[in-house]
């Protein structure tokens, strides 16, 4: 059954944004003297100014009734909300709400420095995670750190992306918005009066898949989200086109992230481990739960609220085609929105350009909370990092002047846009290496012009000028297999020394210095400053720029897999990786096809024969160029003794959860 999206014109949302200042806000900013005695909100320069105590505020904890019963103990969750606001809300203020939802605040903890939450005698918070309570509290916000279902000190079990750790988010704003019950330690009535009812949603990881899972239910209240490193479908976190990244993956983070005792949800974990089916890869209802983009819980036509999303492209934990196929799914239903593009790994925008994301942070929440008219949305929609610490803005993403081109392979080993003559094949073999899995990107891309059994590699003659990748890769292959079915693996490589952001190596592209600069307010117990960072690069002869694989026999469908007639061809086509990415003049692109990926795979290798029709293969990019689509890419006129990198040790990235 079709949904009709809803109806939301980003002319109207921007203007109801304007139109809703704050009287306070002109007021102080005026000078005029309002009539109520109410204490008000400072705006200066465009931005709200940190005119209340930070030391004063009000700091406290409820349990939000959520409307799910995760743990079966025929009881309602609640949700552990932890709160700080300023003072004046005691005293007439009413206050817009910054909530971090987070399964990670006893355990992992939050941010680079790993914090955690700390609370005094009577259960009240000490220290928030973070410096978003130290900056925005004294700026006329509250803030919220909020327990994910099954965790910290809320009720329940987490679900790994289900119904609970969405509904109970949700809950959450329906309480500040009068419509969900919530209840002090004492077990009283408790209402958030002192709200305007506005939220923005933030956080990063996990914390950043929350706001996307709620602002897709479409509830009332959650004005703006700003998902960093976030994901849209959990099938997507966990499998590619029928391809396995993990097994037992879901239970296993819900184990990570629950400090209760492992027998309070085992029941719930051993249900999520069936229903994953990792055995076949293929999607089916538990997915569609954890489907914020289309699923039956949540869906991108249902979003109201703006989004500030923030994705790095190299980040191989949470794949950048969360953001790409989330972002594509916003604009289709004219969601108003912001993006920044990095080249790190899995990265917090603090850690990497750390002044500029404060400061267009404040602009953002003060524009869509407090109604400050500021410039924010006029501003180019889209921050793209091109190179270490190159930043370039443009009106959307991907560059608009993106042209797609087709790179093809030729029986010599070459590159270019020359489509091979028909009959042309190439075979290889789905192998294992020596731990029995599949092989590993680096032996993959190493020695690109020597033929090996377990790959097929091509590479063209040095590009003219310099030209950009931005967007989505399609890869086309024509293939006969000896068995029904064989993981395919397809990389684009760009080779060519370079000094790039070492997003494989420690830190994910980051190095963490002793020194420290502050964000905001302090007390003893919480204080806003945190350890300094610098990007952190490496130069190498390569770079595998975008990757992709697919399982063959879910060429047509991931949820029912049809196995492939041996020896018969088959066309399989796929989207790869997202990418942004400067190839420069004189490097060599380089185009591979293998079968299981030990990087990135956890499937056992088939040992199928693949046999690839040139005639029918190859991969179209979208690239930015200077100069003719149509010289882009050099056909090779004269034999090359170039052999390119021989020994090739790519690193595993780190993968941090948080």
């Amino acid at each position: 059954m079709s949904r009709q999206p809803l109806k939301k014109p980003m002319r109207s949302a921007l203007a109801l944004a304007a139109a809703t200042v704050t009287a306070a806000a002109l007021t102080t900013a005026t000078g005029v003297a309002g009539a109520a005695a109410a204490p008000q909100i400072e705006v200066a320069d465009g931005v709200t100014q940190p005119i209340f105590s930070y030391a004063d505020a009000i700091r406290e904890h409820v349990f939000v009734e959520s409307p799910v019963d995760t743990d079966g103990d025929g009881k309602r969750d609640r949700v552990n909300v932890d709160i700080i606001r300023p003072k004046e809300t005691q005293q007439g203020l009413k206050v817009p709400v910054i909530m971090d939802e987070s399964p990670y605040y006893d355990n992992l903890g939050r941010g680079n420095e790993s914090e955690r939450k700390t609370y005094d005698a009577n259960g009240n918070p000490l220290k928030f995670p973070l410096f978003y309570d130290n900056y925005f509290v004294p700026r006329g916000y509250a803030f919220l750190a909020v327990d994910m279902v099954g965790t910290t000190r809320s009720d329940g079990c987490p679900t790994s992306g289900g119904k609970g750790d969405v509904l109970g988010g949700k809950a959450v704003i329906d309480w500040l918005n009068g419509r969900a019950r919530a209840f002090r330690p004492d077990g009283s009535r408790v209402k958030a009066t002192w709200t305007t009812g506005k939220v923005g949603m933030i956080g990063k990881s996990y914390d950043g898949t929350l706001p996307n899972a709620v602002a897709a239910t479409g509830v009332k209240g959650l004005v703006t989200i700003v998902p960093i490193s976030a994901i849209s479908s959990w099938y997507d976190y966990s499998r590619m086109n029928g391809v396995n990244y993990f097994v037992d993956e879901e239970p296993f983070l819900a184990n990570v992230v629950d400090t209760d005792p492992p027998e309070k949800c085992a029941a719930v974990n051993a249900a999520m481990d069936v229903e994953e089916d990792d055995e076949t890869g293929n999607y089916n209802a538990f997915w569609d739960e954890r489907n914020y983009r289309e699923g039956t819980i949540a869906r991108a036509d249902r979003v109201r609220a703006s989004v500030f999303a923030v994705h790095t492209v190299n980040d191989l934990n949470v794949k950048a085609n969360h953001f790409s196929t989330w972002w594509r799914a916003l604009a289709a239903n004219g969601v108003p929105r912001k993006v920044w593009i990095a080249q790190y790994g899995h990265v917090d925008p603090f850690d990497f350009r750390r002044d500029v994301w404060v400061n267009t942070l404040h602009q953002w929440f003060d524009f869509w909370l407090q109604g400050v008219p500021n410039d924010v949305m006029r501003q180019p929609r889209a921050d793209v990092e091109t190179g270490p610490g190159q930043w370039i803005t443009q009106s959307d993403w991907p560059a608009p002047g993106a042209v797609p081109i087709t790179l093809r392979p030729a029986a010599d080993g070459s590159l270019g846009t020359t489509q091979a003559p028909a009959g042309q094949t190439a075979t290889y073999t789905d192998a294992a290496g020596d731990s029995g899995s599949g092989i590993g990107e680096d032996d993959m891309v190493a020695d690109p012009t020597t033929a090996k059994p377990y790959r097929l590699a091509y590479v063209s003659a040095p590009i003219p000028r310099d030209m950009r990748l931005s967007g989505t890769p399609t890869v086309d292959l024509r293939v006969k297999l000896d068995k029904p079915t064989a993981n395919l693996t397809a990389l684009l490589v760009d080779y060519g020394e370079d000094t790039r952001v070492d997003h494989l190596g420690p830190g994910s592209g980051i190095r963490t210095l002793s020194t420290e600069d502050c964000w905001g307010a302090s007390t003893p117990t919480d204080d806003a400053c945190y350890r300094q960072t610098q990007t952190r690069t490496a130069e190498a002869p390569l770079n595998v720029v975008a990757r992709g694989w697919m399982d063959a026999q879910n060429r047509t469908s991931l949820s029912s897999p049809t196995p492939l007639t041996p020896g018969q061809s088959h066309q399989i086509n796929w989207q790869t990786l997202p990418h942004d990415y400067v190839f420069k003049a004189g490097h060599r692109l380089g185009l591979i096809f293998a079968g299981t990926d030990l990087d990135i795979n956890t499937d056992t290798p088939s040992g199928a024969r693949v046999t690839v029709d040139l005639a029918g293969s190859g991969i179209t990019v979208p690239l930015v160029m200077s100069g003719p689509a149509a010289s882009a890419v050099p056909e090779p006129r004269t034999t090359s003794t170039w052999r390119g990198p021989v020994d090739v040790d790519l690193p595993r990235q780190p993968r941090h959860f948080k």
